[in-house]
């Protein structure tokens, strides 16, 4: 009797709410679904949207120390989930940014006629999943989270029925994500072989040691088959080939939610398992990850340079190849961990680097939704002339695409680079540094081109937009809207907001650059 009650351990729901409180009003829309007739159908996304910034809310509580659960009861110091400060801050860009989506979502369910209870319980699901991640602690946990944010999220993209684009986004996306996992969970097999434990602590501690050379070959392989299986889940190249067709295919808020929370579970989860779990093979994935970074930022900005202004969903491939190239600058403090002394100092650096990012990438994506409404085709010279048309919008694209280029009135994108450049250099990284301060001036055209965009006068859009076809920039009512110029409509309350949620956002951090800079000066882990 007394060995079965040593087994138990304790749960402290408190330190669990915020994935428990997503996963709990997920289940509530599924049931609800079931007895709300087509007309209370919208209710569904409200209730969402309360759950996630229920669930959001729940974080504070949290603020005052470093809750712990599931831990061993023999050993208290090894547990599968711990609320720190690197967990709580993901949790925040997490839901956050599923808060955001789910406000981009409301009226798109109904400009598309989706089926709003599967998407909302796939969101939250999803949601859940995302934000029990940075909070674990054992390789099990880690992989259950993953697959538990990703599952939902094939769905989602697919969720458009009959649309050749969205079925091919998500088998792409589908594939990808399989061979990844099945990647992954080989490299954590062997970890485990070689170890005898799954839990980060415990793995970190048996690498160092290694009795038996043929166990530290094993582990050697599990150390490099995890990492790739991370390398596809954070879309860095050459693992990214899903990226520009699943954010074309998907709906755009979902676009928007896989380039800010999809990016936000690969990158926790990569930095768990280095900086936590791997910490004596640093002069492995250190190297590796800072090649990765290279090519990564590379492939992304050179593709999005690429982009054809006037060919259909160039906006949309643009932000999806920036996103790639925004990943490479995201691994490039993760890769200076593997030569600092102490590497939760450089981790801050792509924490305050993220919350920059997820902030500003979702609200272009907003700003992409709404013009979307009046022109389907989402072509860049759809763009021109918005300023005249919706002026403050435009500034709002405008201040969103400048903070990504790291321009003023942008500051706080200018701030997150220095951070993540800084943290090159203190490692002894210099050819990093310079690689990506090339990337960022290649990065200025294609930002700088899309905001000029913005400001174009209606002579300008007359003469060169004839080469546009004008049933891709017909209004709601079937009239063809003049050329560059869509026609225009009241834009919905929850879109507004979430543009302006934004943009506030984004205004704060570039006022107070020190509110995300603290991240990056204290060690998270």
């Amino acid at each position: 009797m007394s060995t079965a009650t040593s087994l138990v351990q304790s749960v402290d729901w408190l330190a669990l709410a915020p994935p428990t409180l997503a996963a709990a009003v997920a289940l509530v829309i599924l049931v609800a679904d079931l007895f709300l007739p087509a007309a209370r159908k919208p209710l569904l996304g409200w209730i969402a949207t309360a759950g996630l910034a229920l669930a959001a809310l729940s974080l504070l509580p949290l603020l005052d120390g470093d809750r712990r659960t599931f831990c061993l009861p023999a050993h208290p110091d090894v547990c599968s989930y711990a609320a720190d400060p690197f967990a709580l801050v993901i949790q925040f860009l997490v839901l956050g940014g599923a808060l955001l989506t789910a406000l981009l979502s409301i009226d798109t369910l109904k400009d598309q006629d989706l089926p709003a209870g599967e998407y909302w319980f796939l969101l939250l699901s999803s949601a859940a999943g995302a934000a029990l991640l940075p909070a674990s602690r054992d390789l099990a946990t880690l992989v259950i989270a993953l697959e538990v944010a990703s599952l939902p999220a094939f769905a989602l993209v697919g969720l458009r029925r009959g649309d050749r684009l969205s079925s091919e986004a998500a088998l792409k996306f589908f594939l990808s994500s399989v061979a990844a996992t099945a990647v992954m969970l080989l490299g954590v097999s062997f970890l485990y072989a070689a170890t005898g434990s799954l839990h980060l602590s415990r793995v970190a501690h048996a690498l160092t040691d290694l009795p038996d050379p043929r166990l530290a070959t094993l582990a050697s392989a599990g150390v490099a088959l995890t990492l790739v299986g991370f390398a596809f889940k954070t879309a860095a190249a050459p693992f990214h080939f899903w990226v520009p067709d699943t954010y074309v295919g998907a709906p755009l808020p979902i676009a928007g939610y896989l380039s800010v929370v999809g990016k936000a579970v690969g990158f926790s989860g990569l930095i768990l398992v280095t900086v936590r779990g791997f910490p004596s093979y640093a002069n492995v994935w250190g190297p590796a990850l800072a090649v990765l970074a290279a090519l990564t930022m590379t492939v992304g900005n050179v593709a999005a340079l690429r982009q054809d202004p006037r060919r259909a969903h160039s906006a949309v491939r643009l932000l999806a190849w920036s996103s790639v190239g925004q990943a490479g600058y995201l691994l490039v403090p993760i890769a200076a961990a593997g030569y600092a002394h102490d590497p939760g100092h450089a981790i801050g650096s792509t924490v305050a680097y993220a919350l920059m990012y997820a902030a500003v990438n979702l609200g272009a994506f907003a700003v992409a939704a709404l013009v979307a409404r009046t022109s389907p085709a989402g072509r860049i010279t759809d763009y021109r002339g918005l300023y005249h048309q919706r002026p403050v919008v435009a500034l709002a694209l405008g201040f969103f695409l400048l903070c990504l280029a790291g321009l003023p009135p942008g500051i706080i994108g200018l701030f997150a680079k220095v951070t993540v450049f800084s943290a090159a250099v203190d490692a002894g990284l210099a050819w990093l540094a310079v690689i990506m301060a090339v990337n960022v001036v290649i990065a200025l055209y294609y930002y700088l081109q899309w905001t000029t965009v913005l400001f174009r006068g209606a002579e300008e859009t007359a003469s060169t937009g004839e080469a546009a076809s004008t049933g891709d920039t017909a209004g709601a009512g079937g009239t063809p809207a003049p050329a560059g110029h869509p026609a225009r409509t009241a834009v919905p309350a929850p879109l507004a907001t979430a543009i302006g949620l934004a943009a506030v956002l984004g205004i704060a951090l570039s006022g107070a650059p020190q509110l995300v800079l603290r991240f990056a000066s204290g060690a998270l882990l």
